[in-house]
């Protein structure tokens, strides 16, 4: 990528996922699933497989989701993460089940004593633990200190759950610090990255549902990706955690850190447009969601003369509109002139005749 280079980290693995060290940013999702339930969780665990997720997280707040992890991880396409809070037994249980990494904050796992058996245990185990600070959670004598949540509260909190990991010999560590607030979340990351090698796990947490949770998702990510900050990602939204794993993909993609899927470029219509093109544009993205190609392609759907038949040129397949139907480029060379009724079959079918060469 353009730009800054990416800072390195040290390597931790989850599963064969490794982050950190220059591997590329790896994208995770949440299940919403009740854990307990083993076939809910493989089923939305192969969804977010297909949305691009590379690693899953479990939430596991009893012994009756803890007692599912063995099932579940026997069937799992992704490794998987438990994510733990107050009970040392249930990080421990996971352990056992055989989980891939934990997600825990130490600060709220329980006594030194019981950090330390969870820590022993995961070294014993050969897995990573991601201490997870999150500033709606943080600790009441630093939101005194720091008069809130504020940048330099989480990262003092992050250092200070680290340094009890530390104090056990334990160093696979992933550092999280979100925030809902963006600002306050680049400003966190980019003080822990300058402080330490710990690999990170980069995210806007709280950041609501669909539209302006990809907004203010795509806003943090997007700063510190292009800044050489974070290793791996999970997009948080009030929504279905395929859109997460979607996004986080997407944005990889947008980058230029891990092309992806589809590249899709449309114009924002004006007075020259004479077709229903928004129309259009919607029915052809709506469309491209069930055609997985093979490698990252370029699509483009366009409204005029003006710029059309260039972005549609440069498109691996595009369309450029006129009065009363459209010119087809594919690779730059034009295919045809078709008709405004028969624009989008046309269309879709020599998309799918593209993604099935070779």
């Amino acid at each position: 990528m353009k730009g800054y280079e990416r800072k390195r980290t040290k390597i931790v693995t989850i599963g064969e996922v490794k982050i950190g060290g220059g591997n590329p940013v790896s994208v995770q999702s949440m299940c919403n699933t009740n854990t307990a339930d083993v076939a809910a969780t493989l089923a939305q665990l192969h969804a977010l497989q297909a949305a691009g997720a590379e690693i899953g997280r479990l939430a596991v707040p009893d012994q009756e989701a803890a007692d599912a992890l063995p099932a579940i991880l026997r069937q799992s396409p992704l490794p998987l993460v438990a994510d733990i809070h107050f009970d040392y037994r249930l990080a421990l249980a996971a352990i056992r089940a055989g989980m891939h990494g934990l997600r825990i904050n130490p600060g709220n796992i329980g006594s030194a004593e019981r950090v330390r058996q969870v820590a022993l245990a995961a070294k014993a185990a050969g897995i990573p633990i991601r201490v997870g600070v999150n500033g709606g959670s943080l600790p009441a004598d630093l939101l005194d200190k720091h008069h809130g949540v504020t940048a330099d509260a989480l990262v003092e909190a992050a250092l200070r759950h680290v340094e009890l990991l530390e104090d056990n010999g334990f160093h696979a560590i992933k550092i999280a610090l979100k925030a809902s607030s963006v600002p306050v979340m680049v400003d966190a990351y980019r003080t822990i990255s300058g402080l330490t090698d710990y690999p990170l796990h980069i995210g806007v947490t709280e950041t609501g549902t669909l539209y302006r949770g990809s907004v203010k998702t795509a806003l943090g990510l997007g700063v510190l990706l292009l800044e050489g900050i974070g290793d791996t990602l999970r997009v948080s939204l009030t929504d279905d955690p395929c859109r997460e794993a979607a996004l986080g993909r997407e944005i990889l993609s947008m980058l230029g850190l891990r092309p992806w899927g589809w590249e899709f470029v449309s114009c924002p219509t004006c007075g020259r447009t004479k077709v229903d093109l928004i129309s259009l544009a919607q029915r052809v993205e709506a469309a491209l969601m069930d055609i997985t190609p093979a490698k990252p392609l370029k699509v483009a759907v366009m409204g005029c003369a003006v710029n059309g038949p260039g972005e549609a040129a440069d498109a691996d397949i595009g369309l450029a509109c006129g009065a009363d139907g459209g010119l087809i480029f594919r690779h730059g060379e034009k295919v045809g002139y078709f008709d405004q009724a028969d624009l989008f079959e046309e269309f879709i079918r020599r998309v799918r005749e593209l993604t099935t060469e070779g």
